[in-house]
């Protein structure tokens, strides 16, 4: 699919030309995407894939297109459109239609977004969680079983317990690290029932436990002899750098592009990559309830996908740094940091998978204090240069307290059982100097 302003997703001309009544467009100079036989990596593809300056007066980057609907080029071509957007043809439209269905910036967006983890086909939301609702309204029905690990996001968790609970849904969990028996056990309980969507998180949200996505995957190989349930996950902690899941066996992957994508918390959206086929379910729902991202904050996202790369890397270092600072810290009980999983005792499943699944330890961790929230609260009432807000993955170094912010609604029971604790902090180091973060750290452990 081309989407190029002028033409997103036109139908190639000779297939046009066999359609009575519907004419061919210009069509846009082929891609770029090896020299060579050198095939270009994500990096370099972000500064122009998807886009021919040519069909926008030459523009160097692509327009923000503030309208609410295309005109279409004769009404052949508008009936084919809505065969696509009603879901009777699959694929979508095969042009602009209306911008509750698609548009030029959001087309070029996700074409971007496929290129990192070599998805088939992706689509742009208007938050994470508005990304991660359309995919389970998409796949779930009354009745159904959703499989899922823990902890997830506590609005994911709201969601599928409290909302999609009360019409009819159930739910099974596993905890992220769990084994493969563990898995097993899981799996083979749900599957005296019509399971779904498996769905996960890893790392999961705010422990950092990784979930073992090959085991589940096998897990769901081995006990579901039919048609096999599509295995989801949000990558938001470390995709798509640190961490691809296509790769692993996972089916769909969700993104809250406000994180890392976006980097510069400036912006709400979301992400869903997969296969066409799983992407054109979600489309079709997507397409009904409005869901999409608007114009100018896909045009934000093409514009920070250039650097996500740089981002990334450097807060990467960064975090690398400040935690091992502050792993040695007298007052800091532990750091729940990715890249310290080979030498923590107890952890050698962990770092089995960390091994096997990740190309780094990303940059959001907790940091669990000695203490409670007394002293939580004392730490980061006392950061000068961290921001005291929710969120991870900007140019900022963040701070928080998950048992008493993002995870407030999960039940005290269940916090304690999936280690959100009263002494944990949770921390994305931003792209500062890691030396001044570490001052500031120190400096607001002397308080307490």
């Amino acid at each position: 699919m081309s989407d190029t302003p002028d033409n997103a997703g036109a139908i190639p001309a000779e297939t046009e030309a066999d359609l009575t009544g519907v004419a061919a467009r210009v069509a846009p100079k082929p891609e770029v995407e090896k020299i060579g036989g050198r095939k270009l990596k994500p990096s370099t593809l972000m500064m122009g894939h998807g886009y021919d300056p040519s069909l926008s007066e030459g523009s160097l980057k692509p327009p923000i297109f503030l309208t609410s609907t295309f005109v279409f080029p004769n009404a052949a071509a508008g009936k084919r459109h809505f065969e696509g957007v009603t879901g009777k043809r699959p694929g979508g439209a095969e042009g602009l239609v209306y911008s509750r269905f698609n548009g030029p910036n959001q087309e070029i967006l996700e074409d971007r977004l496929g290129v990192w983890e070599e998805a088939e086909d992706a689509l742009a939301f208007s938050s994470g969680m508005s990304a991660i609702a359309t995919l389970f309204l998409a796949m779930v029905k009354p009745g159904d079983t959703i499989v899922h690990s823990g902890p997830l996001y506590a609005a994911t968790e709201t969601l599928i317990g409290r909302v999609l609970g009360k019409f009819g849904v159930k739910w099974l969990d596993f905890p992220a690290g769990a084994t493969r028996e563990e898995i097993d056990a899981v799996m083979t309980e749900a599957a005296t029932g019509n399971v779904a969507l498996i769905y996960l998180e890893s790392p999961a949200n705010p422990t950092n436990a990784l979930v073992d996505v090959e085991a589940v995957a096998a897990s769901r190989d081995a006990i579901f002899k039919g048609e096999k349930p599509p295995i989801a996950i949000d990558n938001t902690f470390l995709g798509p750098l640190w961490f691809q899941p296509l790769k692993h066996g996972a089916d769909i992957v969700v993104y809250s592009l406000t994180k890392y994508v976006g980097g510069h918390s400036d912006l709400v959206a979301g992400g869903v990559l997969g296969s066409k086929e799983h992407i054109n379910t979600i489309r079709t729902m997507r397409n009904t309830i409005g869901t999409i991202t608007d114009p100018n904050t896909a045009w934000m996202l093409l514009r920070s996908l250039e650097t996500l790369e740089l981002r990334m890397s450097r807060a990467g270092e960064n975090a690398a740094k400040v935690c091992g600072f502050l792993r040695h810290h007298p007052k800091v009980e532990r750091v729940a940091y990715l890249g310290f999983l080979e030498d923590e005792p107890g952890m050698e499943r962990q770092a089995d998978i960390y091994r096997r699944h990740c190309t780094g330890g990303g940059s959001t961790f907790s940091l669990y204090l000695k203490g409670g929230e007394r002293e939580s609260f004392a730490f980061l009432d006392a950061l000068k240069i961290a921001k005291l807000a929710v969120s991870l993955g900007g140019t900022e170094t963040l701070a928080s307290h998950p048992a008493g912010m993002t995870h407030l609604s999960v039940p005290d029971a269940r916090k304690q059982a999936l280690g959100i604790t009263d002494n944990l902090v949770r921390i994305s180091i931003g792209v500062e100097d890691p030396d001044d973060l570490i001052a500031d750290f120190e400096q607001a452990l002397e308080t307490i």
